[in-house]
Formats: C-alpha cells, sequence, structure tokens
C-alpha cells in the first residue's frame, strides 16, 4: 500500500479536528474570521492541489477543493448547538480521483444523463463518451483542477473557481469558460452557488452540485426517516437506463407525491416500475413555478433526530432527488465512516435529463451570444 503525502495524511486529522473545535467552541465565533488554504496533496500527473475553508460567524464552515470544485466539508449546528459534517466525501484527493461517485462536486458540461451519448444540435451529431452503459453522464468537470480565487467581501466568505472546457473535451463542441463561486454568508447559515458560463460555439450545458446529505452527519446512519417536501406537481419517469421518456407526469396519487412532507423511507420500497428502475428514486421533479428563471423554494429536507433542515432553492427548472441507492459501504469515506445503501440523499438542481433529445423539454442550448447563469442556495436552519 502506497503510503500518502504528509499533506494528505494532515488533512484526514485536520478534519477532525476542525469539526471537533466548532463543535466546542462559541456557535459565534469573530466575523472577521479569514479564508484557509492548505495543500490538499497531488494528483497522478504530478498537479498539486488545495483546500480551502469557509466560515461565519453562526458555527458553519465548508471546505472546498479546486479539484472538481468539490465541497469536501459542510460543518452545521444541529438544534442543541453541536456541530458535524453532513456531506459525504474522502479525506485523500486520491481517493477523488479514482471515486465514481460524484462525492460534493460539480458536475457538468452535463449533469445527469445523455441517452445514448449522443445529440443533434443545429443539424449536426455530437458523439460524447460513454460512462454509463450506453448513456453519458454528468462529464468530467469533476476531475480537472479549476483556478481557484478568494473573492470574499464584508457580507461572507466567497470562493472563485474557473474553467476553461476546451473544445471537443469529451466529445461537447466550443470552448466553454466556466465560472463556480461559492458563498458562505457572514449572518447566515447558507452556502450559495452561483454558475455562470460562455462559449465561443453553440453547445449544451447542465450544471449542478453532487453533494450527498445526510442531516444526521456524514456516515450517522440511513436517511429514510428523514422528512422532504419536494414542490413539483410533475416528475419525468425514466425507462429502465434511467433516461427520461419525454412525458412529464402528475405526481398525484404515486411514491411521487411529496408535495406535503414524507418520510423518504415511506414509500421506497413500494412495488412501482419507476422506483425499481432507479432501486429507489433517482428521478428529476418538474418545479412548479410561475416564472422561468426566478429563485424559488424547490426542496425541504428536516432530520427529526437532529433537528437540523434543509432549504433548496434554485433558479433551475427540474431537481434531482438521489437517495443513494447505489452506494454499498466499500467506498473510501471520512472519519472511518460507513456509507452504505440509501445512507445520503442528493437534491441536484438542473435542467431536465436528455434535454438535447427531448424537444418538449426545457432547452439547455447556449449560444456565442448568450451567458449562461444559475443560482442554488442550501440554507440551513433547526427545529
Amino acid at each position: 500500500m502506497v503510503k500518502p503525502p504528509a499533506a494528505i495524511s494532515k488533512f484526514a486529522v485536520a478534519l477532525v479536528v476542525v469539526a471537533a473545535a466548532v463543535a466546542v467552541s462559541s456557535p459565534h465565533p469573530e466575523a472577521n474570521s479569514k479564508m484557509q488554504k492548505q495543500a490538499f496533496g497531488t494528483l497522478k500527473d504530478g498537479q498539486s492541489v488545495d483546500l480551502y475553508t469557509l466560515t461565519n460567524k453562526h458555527g458553519m464552515k465548508t471546505a472546498i477543493t479546486n479539484y472538481g470544485a468539490t465541497v469536501v466539508s459542510l460543518v452545521v449546528p444541529d438544534r442543541t448547538g453541536a456541530s458535524a459534517d453532513i456531506v459525504l466525501g474522502y479525506e485523500k484527493i486520491g481517493d477523488y480521483e479514482n471515486g465514481t461517485s460524484y462525492f460534493g462536486a460539480t458536475v457538468g458540461r452535463y449533469a445527469n444523463r445523455i441517452g445514448h451519448a449522443k445529440f443533434v444540435l443545429d443539424g449536426v451529431t455530437y458523439t460524447l463518451e460513454k460512462n454509463n452503459g450506453e448513456n453519458h453522464l454528468h462529464g468530467g468537470f469533476n476531475k480537472r483542477v479549476w483556478t481557484a480565487k478568494d473573492v470574499s467581501t464584508d457580507t461572507g466568505e466567497a470562493l472563485e473557481l474557473t474553467y476553461l472546457s476546451p473544445d471537443g473535451e469529451e466529445g461537447y463542441p466550443g470552448n466553454l469558460s466556466v465560472k463556480v463561486v461559492y458563498t458562505l454568508p457572514a449572518n447566515q447559515n447558507a452556502l450559495k452557488i452561483d454558475y455562470t458560463a460562455t462559449t465561443d460555439k453553440p453547445t449544451v450545458l447542465n450544471l449542478s452540485n453532487h453533494s450527498y446529505f445526510n442531516l444526521a452527519g456524514q456516515g450517522n446512519g440511513d436517511i429514510l426517516q428523514h422528512q422532504i417536501t419536494l414542490h413539483a406537481s410533475r416528475f419525468t419517469p425514466v425507462d429502465s437506463t434511467l433516461i427520461p421518456t419525454g412525458e412529464l407526469r402528475d405526481v398525484h396519487n404515486t411514491p411521487f407525491d411529496f408535495l406535503k412532507p414524507f418520510a423518504i423511507g415511506a414509500r421506497i420500497d413500494q412495488d412501482d416500475e419507476q422506483l425499481k428502475f432507479g432501486k429507489g428514486y433517482d428521478h428529476n421533479w418538474v418545479l412548479d413555478r410561475k416564472s422561468p428563471a426566478s429563485l424559488i423554494v424547490a426542496a425541504v429536507v428536516s432530520d427529526p433526530k437532529s433537528g437540523r433542515v434543509l432549504d433548496v432553492s434554485t433558479t433551475e427548472p427540474g431537481i434531482q432527488f438521489y437517495t443513494g441507492n447505489f452506494l454499498d459501504g466499500t467506498s473510501a469515506s471520512k472519519g472511518g465512516k460507513t456509507y452504505g445503501k440509501r445512507s445520503a440523499f442528493c437534491l441536484e438542481t438542473q435542467h431536465f435529463p436528455d434535454s438535447p433529445n427531448k424537444p418538449n423539454f426545457p432547452s439547455t442550448v447556449l449560444r456565442p451570444t448568450q451567458t449562461f447563469r444559475s443560482t442554488t442556495i442550501y440554507k440551513f436552519s433547526t427545529k
């Protein structure tokens, strides 16, 4: 077994120290705390990557690496003021480089699936890499080193990450310039993510964050008792390869109705074809919205044990609710925890899967005259 670099070994200890320090300290540290930067290790090709820790004065911390513009940890207080890291992840950069679960990553160029790994744009057929059976899933932004910049202000600490995706990367057309800004507001326990992108050729684009949440703390059991509300009256059913059929199906009188709070596990194993295809929930919900690009609350999740509550707001038309159905306890983790089946959930704000091949879905085409903009906010409270 190869011994990890010293910087990586130190980070494994640092994660525990940071979480413990937050748990025992005052929930209101000094507001003038500065973003911290530390080495996170070296990739196989010799590139060094860093880890940036953002802190606010209400006991919330997040650590983000410029490898994949990835959220590595998210430390949030519970109803008693005790803090815990509530997102799944790895301690070593090598596990992010080798991992296939997209823990905390910025996914693109196209978040979610494109059927048969191809699409037609302006009469030209583009063939993508097949990395999910016959389909294309998420793209490769999670395996790229991004350029990081501290853009903090008096209103909160903020990290800007940029990446230039070259024309033809993974089969996508156009040189795409992408910017992701993570902001931790000084006066609110929330993580705001702003996405911006431009291209020099027509292309398709769908960006999202792929954090896995367990509001009881990462690795602390399953999430089946978490209560979830999804503000969506329809979802996009899929075929056996999880590609949308094109239908927008009403959720009423189905296990997909979360218009009112339901325990995640209440209906997850019902005899339903869609649940069997996903091995649980792994579907896109069509958000109920009055205007196409306004910031709306898409989902609310609460954990009865810790009292933590997560509100997800977005400008996107859809949200992928995934219940960790393919986690099997064999993945590397943080703090020696075990990530078993359904030990976390994802809420990926997005345009719909396979939109380039579904003319009735909201368009994901980006042209040189346009600027892509999207915002998602993960806000935390307790009850």
